[in-house]
């Protein structure tokens, strides 16, 4: 692969676009459920990375590999791992929330919890 084939949005161009109301954004989150229980933002659909064997068949049919997907964990680490192999599936607008939702809970929204 030549160099990052997918964009890195920051917390704050994430509040903007929920704001907006764009219905036509895909909202992925790889955390871990437990993590998910302790602190999320509405909207997304949690894709953990460990259950990938269980849940990466059904991306091609629950997404459009065309529509903007936004992916979130707790610090951007995986989120990006999962960035890069929504690009090789095809994903042409992917875009990972730099600083996932403890930048989000820090810099957005104090009310969602740190962990």
């Amino acid at each position: 692969m030549t160099g990052q084939s997918f964009i890195q949005i920051s917390v704050e161009e994430l509040a903007q676009r929920l704001a907006a109301g764009d219905s036509g954004l895909q909202l992925v989150d790889v955390r871990e459920p437990q993590e998910v229980e302790i602190a999320s933002i509405e909207g997304f659909v949690n894709l953990p990375l460990s259950e990938f064997a269980e849940w990466n068949e059904e991306v091609s049919t629950r997404f459009d590999s065309e529509a903007e997907t936004l992916v979130l964990c707790h610090h951007g680490i995986r989120s990006a791992q999962m960035c890069q192999w929504l690009v090789a599936q095809g994903f042409t607008n992917v875009k990972n929330i730099g600083g996932g939702i403890a930048a989000y809970s820090i810099l957005v929204d104090p009310s969602v919890p740190q962990y």
